[in-house]
């Protein structure tokens, strides 16, 4: 004997526990999906019950069935196409005003219905008893007290739904007055409904003349299959609506959702009690504050600020030690492998190229923990509420702040889950605006670069600087969709209505998987993606390679310097052939690395070996000058000068040697064709080499950056770390810094992300993406640049 099937839908407003339940219904016997033709996700799932096979819909969350976001429209259809045999409504019991409404509208269309009153006891812990009984006589709908995380009220939900699938029903629309003009009005639509044969029973007249009322557009569009039909129902809903303006100054639409929210209040009135009616929770209490109109602003900027201070003060020894972990792999792979393209890959590819990127590990790990605090705590849903007033100004829809949070708002997050979060936006020109400006954000992969900048040239501030980037990034995004909404998506602004879950103290569990889980992603990032683009990056830096005549100049070159070098009169007494310079360069780079790792004196091994004197006065003479040379023997003091200039002169002709290599590579000479449009910038072919691996991530940027500089550098010491060699190199300054941060902050998005906008959007929109932020870029840039070359600002 085969089961009985019945299929039932589970609505509910967002936070209301749907999930859980639809979790606890179906556990693992569940799929997921898209609906037709949109991108809003399709969960369904079974479970058997008394000898029924039960398919359960979990429809997105929504707040009304008023068509205008993209998951109404689809729970709506859903409904009105599929018919399921009962609709289960999850409504909070601690929000039973606010969650009524939706139950309402159900009653209105007429479906199977029961309530889920879930979180009871969160209804219990603030004082607020439910007569359920009452009121699901008062609903006239089967009412089903639950906890769902408990799994308490489970079994009793699935014997409520056979119950009422097992009956013989029809859908039956709730009577519900809404004053008198707009319920003579519904008379007269239904009249005129009822007269065409064009409807079937798929559509209550009663519920379609409501929906013509309240100027419902996917309705109206499926009036106007009959012209004749809809020119009456226009002219009813026209002479409705001048009269309720010119009597109530108010559109029915408004009339309409009052005369619900009072049948709502009528109930609760009813069957809930509170016991202390005037105490707020806690929640509300602390919302007083942090959402004030004037406080709530001010002190979301002191807690943004003082999570940078926390980031970086908490990440300062650990990405200390994770680049000393690097510099000493780069000395290990110098030691044990000979010079040539395999030591070349490894220290200039992967170490410069990947380690560049892994150095910042533990600040982006503080970074995620800081947002998972506030994210689990209930804040991030405060900080999108007070910035709707924000964005509604720059043409927004407050539900882009969401997007604009997970694609950087706070640093660290991503665009592409940013573009994914659009989906809640109901209007297209809101949302593509949207779209188009969340790749300004200062998402995770930007993070290295302007890490490496900030400690390079602005290593008093850190804190400061990555605040100012912040509040930067949302400038450019607010502004540009400004311009965007002002030219080629105008259109009217749609209301913003956004749930404020209750404050929650965090869980160690769930914040150290929630940073884990996204440094992980991150990690697996730098060790597959950017390890792949890093090593095709040296490659095109590195080949085709210098002709070997010209590396026969340079060979020859150095040579002649070392002849010169050791026939000096200073030297020739000293050092005696080859061998014993080496050694001499050998305990002289000993010696400069001894003082890096912080020694304070400087012992030799051998007091009366000319060589390590030697190495020790020229040490002494290059970082202390007289002072530290003072009592040395002259003729010591006069050859250690003669090495610095041999030093200085052979790590000249390195570094031309080197830089002449990376512009006969492919990629130098891509980079130095573009300085032409780069120099006003003051950007290099190096920087124009790593804006353009930007392209695939933004994080190679960096990686690019330490290859290019380790290939090409005018500096001569190996194993500084890129934020060093930044600082030390005389074609850097803040100025320069401080542009290259704006530029890559605003310019293209990485090739993952044009590919979502595609999606979502269409390639004429991730076409308009490249070009508008790249004009914007370079636009800004330019301004900045110039400005502050011709004020002298940070030169």
């Amino acid at each position: 004997m085969s089961k009985k099937k019945i299929r039932i839908a589970l609505s509910g407003n967002p936070n209301s526990g749907k999930t859980t339940i639809f979790n606890a219904l179906t556990g693992a016997r569940q799929h997921i999906a898209n609906y037709p033709g949109v991108t809003v996700e399709k969960k369904y799932g079974r479970t058997n019950h008394q000898g029924y096979e039960i398919e359960v819909v979990d429809l997105p969350g929504i707040y009304s069935l008023t068509a205008y976001s993209l998951e109404e429209i689809v729970a709506r259809d859903y409904l009105l196409d599929e018919k399921p045999d009962v609709v289960v409504d999850i409504v909070d019991a601690s929000n039973l005003d606010r969650n009524l409404y939706l139950a309402l509208q159900f009653k209105e269309l007429g479906v199977p219905l029961i309530i889920a009153l879930n979180m009871m006891d969160v209804a219990s812990s603030r004082g607020i008893t439910i007569d359920t009984e009452l009121l699901s006589h008062m609903l006239n709908a089967p009412v089903v007290p639950m906890v769902a995380r408990t799994r308490s009220g489970i079994k009793a939900l699935l014997d409520k739904v056979l119950e009422v699938a097992e009956r013989e029903h029809e859908w039956h629309p709730e009577l519900i007055s809404y004053g008198g003009d707009i319920d003579q009005a519904l008379d007269e639509i239904e009249e005129i409904l009822q007269r065409s044969r064009f409807y079937d029973e798929k559509y209550a007249p009663r519920w379609l003349a409501l929906k013509c009322v309240e100027g419902d557009d996917q309705v109206l569009r499926l009036m106007e299959r009959e012209p004749i039909l809809h020119d009456e129902i226009e002219a009813v809903c026209r002479r409705v609506s001048r009269h309720i303006l010119n009597t109530l100054e108010e559109e029915p639409e408004g009339i309409i959702a009052d005369h619900r929210y009072g049948y709502i209040a009528g109930i609760t009135r009813k069957a809930v009690k509170r016991k202390i009616q005037s105490r707020l929770h806690l929640s509300d209490r602390l919302d007083k504050v942090l959402t004030d109109r004037i406080l709530g602003p001010i002190i979301m900027l002191v807690v943004l600020y003082a999570t940078y201070e926390f980031i970086f003060w908490a990440s300062e020894a650990p990405v200390a030690w994770t680049e000393s972990f690097f510099e000493w792999l780069k000395e290990v792979i110098f030691l044990v492998l000979p010079p040539g393209n395999l030591r070349s890959l490894l220290t200039s590819g992967v170490i410069d190229g990947v380690g560049g990127v892994l150095g910042f590990v533990p600040l982006i790990m503080f970074m995620f923990l800081a947002i998972a605090v506030m994210e689990d705590a209930g804040y991030m849903a405060r900080v999108a509420y007070m910035l709707d007033r924000v964005l509604r100004w720059f043409g927004l829809h407050g539900n882009s702040v969401l997007a604009f949070l997970i694609s950087g708002g706070i640093s660290g997050g991503c665009a592409v889950p940013g573009i994914l979060a659009t989906r809640t936006l109901r209007d297209p020109k809101e949302r593509i605006t949207t779209i188009l400006v969340v790749p300004f954000m200062n998402c995770g992969a930007k993070l290295p670069l302007f890490g490496v900048l900030i400690a390079a040239f602005f290593s008093k501030n850190e804190a400061r600087m990555l605040f100012i980037f912040t509040l930067l990034s949302w400038a450019f995004a607010l502004f540009s969709a400004k311009i965007i909404r002002s030219t080629v998506l105008r259109g009217p602004k749609t209301p913003f209505v956004m749930e404020l879950p209750p404050y929650r103290v965090p869980t160690l569990k769930g914040l150290a998987i929630h940073t884990w889980e996204r440094t992980w992603q991150y990690i697996k990032k730098a060790g597959t993606v950017i390890l792949g683009f890093s090593i095709l990056l040296w490659a095109v830096m590195t080949f085709p390679q210098l002709p070997q005549e010209q590396r026969d100049h340079y060979r020859a070159q150095r040579d002649s310097l070392e002849k010169a070098f050791l026939s000096h009169a200073q030297v020739r007494g000293l050092i005696h052939g080859k061998k014993e310079l080496a050694l001499l360069d050998e305990r002289f780079s000993s010696l400069i690395q001894d003082k890096g790792k912080g020694k304070e004196t400087v012992q030799t091994d051998h007091p009366h070996s000319p060589v390590p004197a030697l190495a020790e006065a020229a040490f002494r003479l290059k970082n202390g000058g007289r002072d530290l040379v003072e009592g040395m023997d002259p003729g010591l003091i006069k050859a250690a000068k003669v090495y610095l200039d041999y030093q200085e002169a052979m790590a000249q002709s390195l570094a031309f040697e080197r830089r002449d290599a990376l512009l006969h590579a492919f990629a130098g000479r891509i980079g130095k064709a573009l300085e032409t449009i780069t120099r006003p910038l003051g950007f290099d072919y190096r920087v124009n080499i790593a804006l353009i691996g930007g392209f695939a991530a933004k994080e190679i940027i960096v990686s690019t950056l330490g290859t290019a500089y380790s290939l090409g550098d005018t500096d001569s010491e190996e194993g500084t770390s890129l934020s060093d060699r930044l600082r030390n190199n005389p074609d850097w300054n803040p100025l320069k810094a401080f542009t290259l941060v704006i530029f890559s902050m605003l310019y293209v998005p990485c090739f993952v992300t044009l590919a979502m906008i595609r999606k979502e959007a269409s390639w004429k929109w991730a076409g308009f993406s490249v070009a508008f932020n790249l004009l914007i870029a370079y636009t800004f840039s330019l301004f900045l640049y110039q400005v502050g070359s011709f004020l002298g600002l940070g030169l």
